[in-house]
């Protein structure tokens, strides 16, 4: 069925990700689903030739109606059909498939960046990356540690923010992240775990969860066993929750990190607020790899990516699977209809590093 207008739709730009990885032949398989096209006004950003190029590896011939400027998207009278607007940031005999080189971390780069200046503009309500790959980034022109950084200085950002991974019903945020492990101990603070968790807890609300249940996660073995194993939980992370109680967020905890996760899998949890990088992501890719979203939480626009990567060992030969892509693209879709309502997103507090 077409649709006459986009009134009710939030305007979703799509890029194909790193040009040498699976990315564009996960994006034309999105694009070819009619139900998901459906959720909002999409507009796809990237080059010509990658684009045929996703098509050709994915089996497959997806529509598109050009534009010029992502500001004539939000106005288009039929939104069934995606929009295209064609940029050209790489050259095909720039890039070979399954390498990270420099000039597909520019071109990455390139696109990203145009669609945070549209998000400045108000011209789209969300952004859902393919696949991209730091070192490529790096090697093109990326100053920062990882992409949420550079998103944040592109956006302005000066509160707190931070990567969330959800997996299904799952969320989980954590409050160091791409950091040696040496240094998580520097980053435990009270105004960290309240920052983190209340912006879990409201972006969950953004996401649909009217009353999110979160737990945090302790830092110790066995939740410092009393203090006998270290006293963070009883110095730093005991009071963050009851301050988190006090601002009228009901986060429960801290649970002892080995075992915080069955009451995830058994249902009793939205969110987990870990402690470090590895202590959430071990546990929620054992729990579903293929699946696993990141928002990139605490920005003024709702940004998404699948959790995995650029799958080098199988880019190019058809099989990539689109599941995580669907899942960023409808988290997307509903945090994107959630900012283009004037509704908040995150809560903003301490900075990061």
């Amino acid at each position: 069925m077409t649709m006459n207008n986009s009134a009710g739709q939030p305007v979703v730009a799509l890029t194909l990700g790193d040009p040498a990885g699976i990315g564009p032949e996960l994006i034309a398989r999105l694009l070819a689903r009619r139900d998901l096209v459906a959720q909002a006004n999409v507009v796809l950003v990237g080059d010509p030739w990658l684009w045929a190029d996703g098509q050709r590896i994915a089996g497959l011939s997806v529509a598109t109606t050009p534009v010029t400027a992502l500001s004539a998207v939000r106005g288009r009278s039929d939104v069934a059909t995606p929009a295209f607007l064609a940029i050209d940031t790489v050259q095909p005999g720039q890039v070979h498939r399954a390498r990270a080189e420099a000039p597909g971390g520019a071109s990455v780069l390139k696109v990203l960046d145009r669609c945070m200046d549209a998000a400045l503009a108000h011209e789209i309500d969300a952004i859902c990356f393919a696949p991209l790959n730091k070192h490529a980034m790096k090697q093109g022109g990326l100053k920062h540690e990882d992409e949420l950084h550079h998103f944040a200085q592109h956006l302005g950002v000066t509160g707190y923010f931070c990567e969330f991974n959800t997996l299904e019903g799952l969320w989980t945020s954590r409050v160091s992240s791409h950091v040696p492990l040496k240094d998580a101990p520097k980053y435990l603070d009270k105004a960290r775990i309240v920052a983190a968790a209340s912006l879990i807890y409201r972006s969950l609300q953004a996401n649909g969860v009217a009353q999110p249940r979160v737990a945090v996660a302790g830092f110790n073995p066995h939740n410092g066993d009393g203090g006998t194993c270290g006293r963070e939980e009883i110095d730093i992370i005991e009071p963050a929750v009851r301050e988190l109680g006090a601002l009228g967020l009901p986060v429960a905890g801290p649970y002892p990190a080995d075992t915080i996760f069955l009451k995830a899998r058994d249902g009793e949890l939205d969110a987990i607020v870990t402690m470090y990088h590895d202590q959430g992501q071990i546990a929620i890719k054992l729990m579903g790899f293929s699946k696993g979203v990141t928002v990139q939480g605490g920005l003024p626009v709702p940004i998404t990516t699948p959790a995995h990567g650029t799958a080098y060992d199988i880019a190019g030969l058809g099989k990539a699977s689109v599941d995580a892509t669907v899942n960023a693209f409808q988290i997307a879709c509903r945090m994107g209809r959630a900012y283009r309502d004037g509704r908040s997103l995150f809560g903003q507090s301490t900075s990061n590093q």
